[in-house]
């Protein structure tokens, strides 16, 4: 049994809690136990990651959250620093699953993380235990 870490950016409540739902159940479904940690904001998931990945107690993560664009450059700002960070983390090992939603609107977020539309929060989930399973393939 894998233990999977979520690390949800908790600006957008609501939709973290669809995300949330889709990521956990994926990981149930797979036999698998998770535990929950709350950053600030997108830009803090990555460092979440690396501080609980020098822990040792976890084999696998999932980030979620949701950037929305607003009417300055703090958007690209924020959706490539975090895809940047967490990058970097999987190109040193890190089995992650990324489901941090960047989209233009609302309408766009609560499609992508309602569980029974497209699941991204799921579908990150998934995403972390495959790379898990091919960490373990090649022994890494």
């Amino acid at each position: 049994m894998a233990r999977v870490l979520i690390v949800e950016a908790r600006f957008y409540e609501h939709l973290n809690d669809l995300l949330l739902a889709g990521a956990r159940a994926a990981i149930e479904a797979a036999g698998h136990a998770h535990e929950t940690v709350t950053v600030p904001g997108a830009l803090e998931v990555p460092a979440a990651i690396s501080m609980a990945s020098e822990s040792g107690d976890y084999d696998a993560f999932v980030a979620l959250g949701v950037v929305i664009r607003g009417e300055t450059y703090h958007f690209e700002i924020v959706a490539g620093e975090s895809a940047r960070g967490i990058m970097a983390l999987t190109l040193d090992g890190l089995a992650i699953g990324n489901g941090i939603l960047t989209v233009e609107n609302e309408a766009q977020a609560l499609a992508r993380a309602r569980p029974d539309e497209k699941d991204k929060g799921g579908e990150a989930a998934k995403a972390a235990l495959a790379m898990l399973a091919l960490r373990e393939r090649f022994g890494a």
